[in-house]
């Protein structure tokens, strides 16, 4: 987090072409001044302090399948919470609709500052490490195979709800926040995230040469069998440039993925002397499904966008409408407000509480369970998302991030040539 007497923040709203509008910034010493002299006159009370303490429930919602199984005899209530999660969560997300609610500029610095927000992350964690751990367990219980199904996805969810907890955290300079985004990634092998995410991701994001941003007409198997790869060597080429600056090996203890991938090394084997050799699959799977989750995400927030190439050989700067957003209100609780993409991509160090809402930006559907259901099934996915991205563009080809072998038949599908040239 930033200093109070460093803070600089805008004013006013976001308008597509000239980024956040701002008639005046407040920055460097006056804005204590001004801070103090607003409070006096208005307290803001955030109406969504409570609401974030959801996320705290979501590793609680994991548990039902075990907990009626265990009353009823009946494997198939394993399947209940992954049914709550890609089935009724999308649903209520519909019902109960979005939020568009801002904090009010002047409450930013002391919501930046209140330390009860990233408790609420912090609480996270550890039920998040319990249901991991005990997902494991049941798995090898002699379940049926159609039983282990959803163990493991809900153990994978889990570990996919961590690595979403290490992207908040992952973001801010805090020593507790990057020890704890480190527990968070260590679980599923992950160890990696924050340096791409940080480093590589945030730089690269919507064009061409990122390995976490899809293409259109880029199905969701064929973008993870790219980003799952791309991902780590990326952040193995970041970390090592980064100790050469430095004058050490790539393989000392300075080396950050490393100190992460120990705490894996540490916990996979108390699972394997635990449990014996026959958890080791299980680990895996839960792994696997735990990454696939955040890139199930990194292939929705940005499909097929594209930053412009300027006449210098660089890309725009990345804004708001370089990112889908979802204001959907309960998705966005259990996430953290992960699904305001949109202004994160734009200020990656403003903490989830004060993330906003912009009109006239991409726009999902649904939250994020729904918009993941929806990539599964590429047909789907492509008849809803590919009209909602034309637009989202204003049918401007050089907006689109195409998939190479699939730009000639996209254009001429949409009836786009006249727009290319």
């Amino acid at each position: 987090m930033q200093h109070p007497a460093t803070w600089s923040y805008r004013t006013t709203g976001y308008v597509r072409g000239r980024g956040y509008q701002h008639p005046h910034s407040i920055s460097g010493p006056a804005i204590l001044m001004s801070v103090v002299a607003i409070s006096a006159r208005v307290t803001y009370r955030d109406p969504k302090r409570y609401g974030w303490l959801l996320s705290i429930a979501v590793p609680l919602v994991m548990w039902t399948g075990p907990l009626l199984y265990g009353a009823t005899g009946h494997a198939a209530w394993f399947w209940a919470p992954v049914a709550f999660f890609y089935l009724g969560l999308p649903i209520l997300d519909h019902v109960i609709g979005v939020d568009t609610h801002n904090p009010p500029d002047n409450a930013v610095p002391s919501l930046e500052a209140d330390r009860y927000y990233p408790r609420v992350a912090y609480a996270v964690l550890p039920l998040l490490w319990i249901t991991l751990i005990g997902a494991i367990w049941q798995a090898t219980q002699g379940l049926p195979w159609w039983a282990i199904i959803p163990v493991m996805m809900g153990a994978g969810s889990a570990g996919g709800f961590a690595i979403n907890v290490a992207h908040e955290l992952g973001h801010k300079h805090d020593s507790r926040d990057a020890f704890f985004a480190r527990l968070a990634l260590a679980p599923t092998a992950y160890g990696h995230f924050t340096i791409d995410h940080n480093r590589g991701h945030h730089a690269e994001v919507a064009t061409p040469k990122d390995v976490a941003s899809a293409r259109m007409g880029e199905n969701i198997y064929a973008f993870a069998w790219r980003e799952l790869r791309g991902v780590w060597l990326r952040a193995w080429r970041l970390e090592k440039q980064r100790l050469t600056r430095s004058k050490r090996s790539t393989w000392s203890p300075h080396n950050q993925i490393l100190q992460t991938l120990a705490i894996t090394a540490a916990f996979w084997t108390g699972i394997l002397l635990w449990l014996g050799w026959r958890a080791l699959p299980f680990i895996v799977i839960a792994s696997f499904w735990a990454n696939f989750q955040l890139t199930s995400a990194n292939y929705i927030e940005h499909y097929g966008l594209l930053r412009k190439k300027l006449s210098n050989g660089r890309y725009e700067p990345c804004q708001p409408h370089h990112s889908w957003n979802s204001d959907h209100k309960l998705s966005n609780y259990a996430l953290l407000h992960l699904q305001r993409h949109s202004d994160h991509h734009a200020w990656p160090t403003r903490s989830y509480q004060t993330l906003r809402h912009f009109s006239g930006l991409p726009q999902l559907p649904n939250g994020y369970f729904g918009m993941f259901v929806l990539a599964y099934i590429p047909p789907l996915w492509f008849r809803v998302m590919d009209p909602r991205l034309i637009a989202a563009v204003n049918r401007d080809v050089s907006g689109i991030n195409f998939h190479p072998r699939r730009r000639t038949q996209l254009v001429h599908r949409y009836d786009l040539a006249k727009s290319e040239s």
